[in-house]
């Protein structure tokens, strides 16, 4: 049997950020799982993490929820972390071939020992307008950090990633 691939678009502010193929490893209906490679050029380093070629992200999103959550592995299989994004929705191509998932800037980082649990681009959300443009998105994508945050936390991002 061979592989099946979609087309993962990441949506930013009405434009598309990048778009990547990724080998579907699940789909349930409400959870579609990818393992997709590092799609962006290069290295990103964020002090707390750096992202590069060779590293191996295991992606879950869902229909119903206002987040993503990514396993980050090194090339060598090492785990580095969860990066969880609030985002709306994804949505699904009818066909299956395609997920498109809006960002809505807030992300959320956890260390692979779970020691780390650190909330990302607050500014960029509040310089973003969204607040103003869609106030129930707003809310919404709030509680998801403010639930990504507690699960983290709590130890469980790894649990969500893996069977939520």
């Amino acid at each position: 049997m061979s592989a099946r691939w979609v087309e993962i678009a990441l949506v930013k502010a009405g434009r598309t950020k990048i778009r990547y193929p990724a080998e579907l490893l699940a789909d349930d209906g409400v959870r579609l799982t990818v393992r997709a490679p590092w799609a962006a050029e290069g290295v990103r380093d964020f002090g707390f993490v750096r992202f590069e070629p060779g590293d191996a992200f295991t992606e879950h999103y869902w229909r119903d929820r206002w987040y993503a959550v990514k396993e980050v592995r090194s090339g060598a299989g090492t785990l580095k972390g969860w990066y969880c994004d609030v985002t709306r929705p994804a949505v699904v191509a009818a066909d299956g071939s395609g997920l498109v998932v809006e960002d809505l800037d807030l992300d959320l980082w956890v260390s692979a020992d779970g020691a780390e649990v650190l909330r990302l681009d607050e500014d960029e959300f509040a310089a973003s307008g969204l607040t103003t443009t869609d106030p129930e998105a707003a809310v919404r994508a709030e509680r998801a950090l403010d639930e990504l945050d507690a699960l983290g936390r709590d130890g469980l991002v790894e649990l969500l990633a893996g069977r939520g």
